[in-house]
């Protein structure tokens, strides 16, 4: 028996892993971005990307991104699922250890009058109490590569679940700060809105004076009071807008929308960031879909691993020793000493076909897997393309919109001196005014455009271009309701007694 495991252990180091071993598939792609320089991702979404929203320069922003980070109940629960994972991973390699433990156990029993035993028992028996003290030990020996084929599996799935944590961090990022840009174009169109009422309530003033005096109509006093209450009617609309926005913005901070506020901004939007001319490609790789996906995919190929060995024999060492005796005052005595010690080998003969059914089950989610990693880099690389289009079309539609305001407003200036010199009637004061509203409230709203569309391309690209920062796991605020908090669990002996062997895991933070 002294030598089963060296000869165990020596054949098991001739027999390698079963199941494929796991390589990233080849990516077909074109040879550029359309006027920005490409070559093929490799998904590294662990890369550092920065705060990148501070290019945008607006301390607001800024704060409701720290605010959405600590805050946001999506997000911890994602880090709640990365932490199942994790855990999941440690389970699954804590198989290739033996299992040790103590029962001990006292009991009354009889023994049967025809028992196994090397002398005639005529008839006795033993009733009475039995006490046990003793050690079990199982442990599986890995010959085939099952269980690290699992641990294997349950370390992508936790590297998945990080990158899921990271996936849902920048979708939340992107919305708070499309939402913020929404919300500031809309202070600036009520304030165009809210100034347009000051003129047309003066201009209201002017005609009912004019009636007044006899020197106008009735119908222009009716015109330029229609104006007025169409444009009061129109700030309570945008408002209505942007408290949807506001409220919006305070789920995704994990704040109560009741006494959640943000103060109307008088400035206007600043200049989107440029983009560095001729951004790698590389850039790509940050995000942690694709990378999500990948590993997703490294973990179903590993699962073929562990379906392909339950087609081979499963091998235990198992052993046992400790006191047995009728008399506690004796248990510990030398003569109350058993052990025994030995192999268990199970031979998989007859399933029903389960363990085939479930290698075709393996190997279909590896292939459902191969399919949405493919689907998840196409994916990103039309958001990208999407984006810079955004991008340089709304740049050339503002270029026009400005020139447009301004001579909305050129003409504008020009009805009201004809009408006010009685050359024009009021009729075309209204529709100048309207045009001049319309084109400076469009103005405001391709400023906004141009924002979201450049929050649309750092999303596309992972989380921008920021290389100085590093990544990490972000750090929320607890809840005093939850269970699962860092530093709570106070470890006992046998935790003092594993971490005598513990080694340093990969998973750890």
């Amino acid at each position: 028996m002294r030598f089963l495991v060296p000869l165990l252990l020596s054949t098991g180091a001739l027999v390698a892993q079963v199941g494929p071993n796991y390589e990233r598939p080849a990516t077909e792609t074109a040879a550029r971005f359309k006027g920005v320089a490409w070559r093929e991702a490799r998904p590294s979404s662990h890369q550092p990307k920065g705060e990148w929203w501070k290019v945008f320069r607006d301390a607001k922003l800024n704060s409701l991104m720290e605010q959405a980070t600590a805050n946001n109940q999506n997000l911890k629960a994602a880090i709640a699922r990365f932490d199942q994972a994790r855990a999941a991973a440690r389970m699954a390699r804590a198989d290739l250890f033996p299992v040790a433990s103590i029962p001990l156990s006292a009991d009354r029993q009889r023994t049967s009058e025809n028992a196994i035993s090397p002398i005639p028992l005529n008839g006795l028996f033993y009733e009475g109490p039995a006490y046990n003290a003793a050690t079990d030990l199982t442990w599986e020996l890995d010959l085939f590569g099952k269980i690290r084929r699992g641990a294997e599996a349950g370390r992508a799935d936790a590297e998945a679940a990080a990158d899921a944590v990271q996936n849902l961090l920048l979708g939340m990022q992107a919305d708070v700060a499309t939402n913020y840009f929404k919300l500031r174009s809309l202070d600036q169109e009520i304030r165009l809105v809210r100034e347009a009422v000051g003129l047309r309530g003066e201009a209201f003033k002017i005609a009912k004076a004019r009636v007044e005096a006899g020197a106008g109509s009735e119908l222009e006093q009716a015109q330029s009071e229609t104006e007025v209450a169409s444009a009061e009617a129109e700030i309570a609309s945008l408002q209505a807008q942007r408290d949807q926005l506001e409220n919006a913005i305070a789920i995704l901070l994990g704040a109560n929308a009741a006494s959640f506020k943000i103060v109307a901004s008088g400035s206007g939007l600043s200049s989107p960031p440029a983009i560095p001319v001729g951004a790698p490609s590389d850039l790509l790789e940050r995000r942690p879909d694709v990378s999500q996906a990948e590993r997703v995919l490294a973990a179903a190929t590993a699962r073929i691993g562990v379906a392909k060995a339950q087609f081979f024999p499963s091998i235990k060492l198992i052993g046992r020793a400790g006191f047995q005796s009728t008399d506690i005052d004796l248990l510990m005595q030398p003569e109350s000493l058993i052990w025994s010690y030995g192999p268990s080998i199970s031979l998989p003969l007859f399933s029903g076909g389960k363990n085939r059914f479930n290698l075709t089950k393996s190997k279909a989610a590896h292939d459902e897997a191969l399919a949405g990693y493919r689907q998840a880099f196409l994916t990103a690389v039309a958001d990208v393309e999407s984006s810079l289009s955004s991008i340089r079309n709304l740049a050339n539609s503002a270029e026009a919109q400005q020139r447009a305001r301004n001579s909305a407003e050129r003409a504008a200036s020009l009805a009201r001196t004809r009408y006010e010199s009685g050359t024009s009637p009021y009729l075309d004061v209204i529709e100048a005014n309207r045009t001049t509203l319309a084109t400076q409230r469009a103005t405001v709203q391709l400023a906004s455009q141009r924002m979201i569309a450049s929050v649309s391309l750092i999303k596309a690209l992972g989380g921008g271009w920021d290389t100085t920062q590093p990544v990490a796991l972000p750090a929320v605020t607890p809840d005093p309701a939850a269970r699962n908090v860092p530093g709570s669990d106070a470890g006992g002996f046998m935790s003092k007694v594993k971490g005598i062997f513990k080694k340093k895991d990969p998973m750890m933070p």
